[in-house]
Parts: C-alpha cells; sequence; structure tokens
C-alpha cells in the first residue's frame, strides 16, 4: 500500500526538494504541501494524508506548538525534520516526547545535499511512520520498583527504534537509584542522542549520559549509545566498559542493537539482562535469541504498547523472548532478573 504524506515546512526549496526525494519512492506518494502549521491543519482535513513531515522552526506557530495541538486533538504519524543544531537536537527529541515517531536530520549547511544523502533515511523513515500505532501520549507516572543495592558484575542491555525514546523513557525512570548499570541502542541520528541522554538524566533516578570509549559499567549509571556508532560491552580486567567503534551499519543501523547484544553475552555470558523493545525491523532479534540460548533473562516489550512491533515482534517469532511484557513491566522484570542473580552469588558464597 502507498504511504501518502504531506510535507510541512516553511522553505520553498525544502518543500519542493522533500517532494522530490520522497516522490522517487514508489511506497510513497506525496499528496500536498503546506507551509505553516495553519495551511497544514487544513490539508490534514481535506487530504487525510498517511504522515505528514514537519519542520521545527514556523511562521505564525512553531512545528512543536503544532504538534502539541495535532496529538491531542487528531493523533497521526508524524516524522520530524530537524536541523543538526544543539537546538534543532533539544527540539527533536521534546517532539518525540510529544508523539513524533522518527527524526531525520536537516544539516545546516549544504541542505540540499545533506537531505539527497538522507533520501533513504527520510523515506523508511516516512514508511515506517505510516505503521505506527499512535494515539494519546498521557501515560501514567512512572512505577518505581523496589530498590535492591547490588554489585557491578551484573548489568542490563535495552535495544528499541522507533517509538523507543518514550518506551526507554518509561523503562528507565522506573529503576531505582542502585540499579545495575546498563547500556542502550536507541536507533537514533547523530546529535541527537546526546540530547536524549540528557533528557533522560533529568527525569530518572539512575544517571544517564552518551557513551564514550571508555566509559565504566557502575550500578545506577546507564549509558546510551552516540547516533552513527557501534557500540559494544567489553571485558577490562574485572570490569565491564563501553568501547565506541566503527560507524559500518549492521542490519542497516549504526548504532546497531544485534552488535551490542552479540559483544555483551561474549564479555558476560549469563550475568546480564536484556529487553527488545518498540522498533521497525529486526534488528536485536538474532541477538536476543543468542542471549536466551546463553541463560540471560530476555524480555520484548508486547505488541498493544509497542509504536511498532517489529523488533520485539520477530525476536518473538524465533522464541527469543522469556517474556512478552507490557512497557509498565520491564523494569521490574529486570530487577527480578538482578534479585536472582544476586540470589544465586549469596548461596554459591555460603556453600563455600
Amino acid at each position: 500500500m502507498v504511504t501518502r504524506v504531506l510535507v510541512v515546512d516553511d522553505s520553498a526549496m525544502i518543500r519542493k526538494l522533500l517532494t522530490e526525494l520522497l516522490g522517487a519512492d514508489r511506497r510513497i506518494q506525496v499528496v500536498g504541501t503546506a507551509n505553516d502549521p495553519y495551511q497544514a491543519r487544513a490539508l490534514i482535513k481535506q487530504l487525510q494524508p498517511d504522515v505528514i513531515t514537519l519542520d521545527v522552526e514556523m511562521p505564525r506557530m512553531d512545528g512543536l506548538t503544532f504538534l502539541d495541538h495535532l496529538m491531542r486533538l487528531h493523533p497521526m504519524p508524524v516524522v520530524m525534520v530537524s536541523s543538526l543544531t544543539q537546538q534543532g537536537a533539544d527540539a527533536a527529541i521534546r517532539a518525540l516526547q510529544l508523539g513524533a515517531v522518527e527524526i531525520v536530520a536537516k544539516p545546516t549547511l549544504g541542505i540540499a545535499d545533506g537531505l539527497r544523502d538522507a533520501a533513504q533515511t527520510l523515506c523508511n523513515a516516512v514508511v515506517s511512520a505510516a505503521q505506527a500505532r499512535i494515539g494519546p501520549r498521557d501515560r501514567p507516572p512512572p512505577r518505581r520498583v523496589q530498590p535492591l543495592a547490588l554489585s557491578t558484575d551484573f548489568f542490563f542491555v535495552l535495544g528499541a527504534s522507533t517509538g523507543g525514546t518514550e518506551a526507554l523513557h518509561d523503562v528507565l525512570t522506573s529503576l531505582p537509584p542502585d540499579a545495575p548499570g546498563a547500556v542502550v541502542v536507541q536507533h537514533i541520528p547523530p546529535v541527537f542522542s546526546r540530547s536524549f541522554a540528557e533528557r533522560l538524566d533529568r527525569s530518572c533516578a539512575v544517571r544517564v549520559g552518551e557513551a564514550f570509549d571508555g566509559a565504566r559499567l557502575a550500578t545506577g549509571q546507564v549509558w546510551i549509545a552516540p547516533g552513527g556508532h557501534q557500540l559494544r560491552v567489553v571485558r577490562d580486567g574485572a570490569r565491564y566498559v563501553c568501547r565506541i567503534g566503527e560507524a559500518d551499519r549492521v542490519n542497516g543501523f549504526a548504532p546497531s542493537v544485534d552488535v551490542m547484544f552479540n559483544a555483551a553475552v561474549e564479555a558476560a555470558g549469563s550475568n546480564l539482562a536484556a529487553a527488545l523493545l518498540t522498533g521497525m525491523g529486526d534488528d536485536g532479534a538474532q541477538g536476543l535469541l543468542r542471549l536466551r540460548q546463553s541463560g540471560v533473562f530476555t524480555c520484548v516489550q508486547d505488541e498493544a504498547t509497542s509504536v511498532v512491533w517489529g523488533m520485539p515482534g520477530a525476536a518473538f517469532r524465533l522464541g527469543a523472548a522469556e517474556a512478552v511484557l507490557p512497557i509498565g513491566q520491564v523494569a521490574e522484570r529486570l530487577m527480578d532478573a538482578a534479585r536472582r542473580h544476586r540470589g544465586r552469588l549469596s548461596q554459591t558464597d555460603r556453600s563455600r
């Protein structure tokens, strides 16, 4: 089925370019363009597009204000086209919080060439957005799970894509400050990952930061993979550390969930727990299967609470998931796995 798209941007050049790039993909039909939110609102009613692409900075009403109104009054899939600046990154992360499905980076210099280079990414984002489950963003406050002091020999690995920024927010804000260390791969463009980590850090009891090469896994510390790079966990003596590697794509992504999952099991064996959350495609499914076969507790987000049940659904069909959970239960089950690990350690110590 062809995805019908409305392009919303105040620049005539960008509207023309996006129309050209999207229209060249046989999966997509551009049904109209709008130069501001007021015109967009009228065209949404008239044309009933499947997806809209939306700029952040526009006259009369900025894109975030329009998105907020849209998601409350007429929820629908939105792909943000945001500039590669810190301000643009902050706005893009805010847009995901408000309900946008995907972000596509718009360079501040050489915009035309930059967007042409990103044409495939843009088209894939629009097609995947059309399959997203969109609804009201109001959610109950996160449930804090029981605190538990833990050693650093056990950690969590989490992967997500489409819809994952809010799913990860739900999981990480539910963790106690002394939760095991964690590493996260969220499919997100470069530049935006730092703003995403900073936003989570302001909301969570655990500390959250963008991972760097050599970053140490520690109790209460979550590391977010930097966009555009692969993240692996390796053992360094008695410690686990992050290694930030090449930007080569795996399964079409950098960072890739499979890369992170596979490295984690090689470094730690069964001394971890894993969750694969909402997202388009199947990245992470094979890695999650390997983790489960190695004795790791593995879970996937259920279809009802996923924006797109692609990655978790693929893992479920492979038999990679020990549990299929609504997003509100993921943190609790990860912590349960950590408690069982601690119990096994205590039993081993007593038997010595």
